[in-house]
């Protein structure tokens, strides 16, 4: 079952650069064009906020000192909107606290300035690799999500007992349906969530309820 969501190509990744001296900026942009890599410059956090784009592969390159809203003020934000890109953080005062506690929020790189051409490349090349893998698991996830909420309130209490491990009959008795009835919904579920059995699907099912809080 083919759907055009899934068949779309997925646009270029792209390299965030968020920092407040412009020659970083630069040269760091240079440096990634010379080798094919899109990027995006941002003198201060409000701006890469405005114009960051969720819908994109990306990783960001973030400097950790920035008036107004230093580079931890857009990890929280980030980290409250839920975004998943990769985040190397810059700094020219690096110390161990401070890439300690980036870390821990989950940034996946931390590089102090002046950092090493070759070494900020290959660095930039593997965030996108990963930026890439979530993107795309982010994207599957969407459409799951859009995919549920278009079940019916019976076909997802239908879906619970499947999740649950109920056969046909019990969940027949549960909902007081005869199992005729449950098999017809359990028919539309698999065609509505594009699968070939819902077996396949009641990992990544469970999870996003999990994480919705869903009840039936």
């Amino acid at each position: 079952m083919s759907h055009p969501s899934q068949s779309a190509p997925s646009p270029a990744p792209i390299v965030y650069i968020v920092d407040d001296d412009n020659g970083m900026r630069t040269s760091l942009a240079w440096l990634l064009e010379s080798v094919g890599v899109k990027s995006a410059g941002f003198a201060n956090a409000s701006e890469f906020l405005s114009a960051f784009d969720p819908g994109v592969p990306a990783c960001l390159v973030l400097d950790v000192r920035m008036p107004q809203q230093s580079g931890f003020d857009v990890q929280a934000e980030l980290n409250r909107q839920g975004a998943t890109l990769p985040i190397i953080f810059v700094s020219g005062h690096g110390d161990i606290p401070m890439s300690v506690r980036a870390l821990q929020n989950g940034a996946i790189d931390f590089v102090e300035k002046p950092y090493n051409s070759q070494q900020m490349l290959d660095r930039v090349q593997r965030a996108l690799k990963l930026a890439e893998s979530r993107h795309a698991a982010d994207q599957k996830q969407r459409e799951l999500r859009k995919r549920l909420e278009s079940l019916t309130a019976r076909e997802k209490e239908v879906l619970r007992g499947v999740i649950d491990g109920k056969g046909s009959k019990r969940i027949a008795s549960d909902l007081s349906i005869s199992v005729k009835t449950v098999d017809v919904h359990r028919a539309s579920i698999k065609d509505k969530l594009g699968a070939a059995s819902i077996a396949m699907l009641v990992r990544d099912v469970m999870a996003l309820w999990d994480q919705d809080g869903f009840n039936a």
